[in-house]
């Protein structure tokens, strides 16, 4: 399970970088990107068959798992533009940050998954980290003007904690199915492009290799690792995690000479990595199952001596 969690946290790091090579990616309309870095990450996912083992043919894939992937994918991407065009940028984009909270209370309904107090503990004190991030230390102003923008908001907080919850449902669908959700995404954003905007091409071979590294993690790798992540991961853990994307993503920018250091960043930082710190207590405090199931049987077979023992002392008094 931590490895898998892992691997799912590996995504939340390429996240980081969505922010910066989208801005390196010049004026390229959102839905136009998303067909293409889409189209990217498709590749992704042809390439990585080539080095997998090969999937089952004979199993079948139920079709909720198709709506369930393509809705997430797509859906997510298709709000959030809509949500950005309809509302203020701050305000939108932190209600669409509520899915890692929406992914740790949510878990409580998982079969097998317990929700303890460390978890929402640490998905709150990431969450108000995110707060000093997205709004830059500034205030909030929710309009009823944008109402219709905070609900679009909204519906991508739900739709992709939806995904990432229900496709823990079904761990034995492989991960390899997350090409064809990149594909569709792929094909529905060029139809959403044709539809609702000009088409303003990558200018330079800067600007494309923005696109490329665009498909390539961030919009690529990221989810097939993500998939692997909420399916056999500690999902609580990884939910929690999730807010150290968009304070990830400040430091990329800090580095590029982007953004500027502040005590805003390190107050977020204490209290992101604090949340997330929490959420994993549980994985930092228990022991390994093989130590535990070691000492058991040392203690049992410590107690049938003890009785042997006992019974053959009985036996000779007697």
């Amino acid at each position: 399970m931590g490895r898998a969690t892992l691997i799912g946290f590996s995504a939340v790091a390429m996240w980081a970088l969505l922010a910066l090579l989208t801005d390196a990616s010049g004026k390229v309309p959102p839905f136009l990107l998303s067909a293409l870095t889409f189209s990217i990450g498709t590749g992704v996912g042809l390439v990585a068959r080539l080095f997998m083992p090969a999937a089952d043919k004979s199993q079948k894939i139920p079709p909720q798992v198709w709506l369930i992937g393509i809705a997430g994918l797509f859906g997510y991407h298709f709000f959030y533009f809509t949500a950005l065009r309809n509302a203020p940028a701050v305000e939108a984009s932190l209600i669409a940050y509520l899915w890692p909270l929406l992914i740790v209370l949510g878990s409580a309904l998982m079969p097998g998954e317990k929700l303890a107090w460390n978890h929402v503990v640490g998905a709150l004190l990431g969450l108000a980290g995110t707060v000093l991030i997205v709004t830059k230390g500034g205030g909030l102003a929710f309009d009823a003007r944008y109402a219709f923008g905070y609900a679009m908001a909204a519906v991508c907080a739900v739709l992709w904690s939806s995904y990432s919850l229900l496709s823990r449902r079904f761990p034995s669908v492989p991960t390899s199915i997350v090409t064809w959700f990149c594909a569709a995404t792929a094909v529905l954003s060029l139809a959403c492009h044709l539809l609702l905007e000009q088409t303003v091409l990558p200018d330079g071979a800067g600007q494309w290799l923005s696109v490329l590294g665009l498909g390539l993690m961030p919009v690529g790798a990221a989810f097939y690792a993500w998939d692997i992540g909420v399916k056999r991961g500690n999902i609580q853990v990884l939910g929690a995690a999730s807010y150290a994307a968009p304070l990830l993503s400040t430091l990329v920018l800090i580095a590029a000479g982007v953004a500027e250091p502040s005590l805003r960043i390190l107050a977020a930082c204490v209290l992101i990595t604090g949340g997330a710190a929490l959420a994993a207590k549980s994985l930092f405090l228990r022991k390994p199952a093989a130590a535990q199931s070691e000492a058991g049987a040392s203690e049992t077979g410590a107690r049938a001596s003890e009785t042997g023992a006992g019974a053959s002392e009985t036996g000779a008094r007697a």
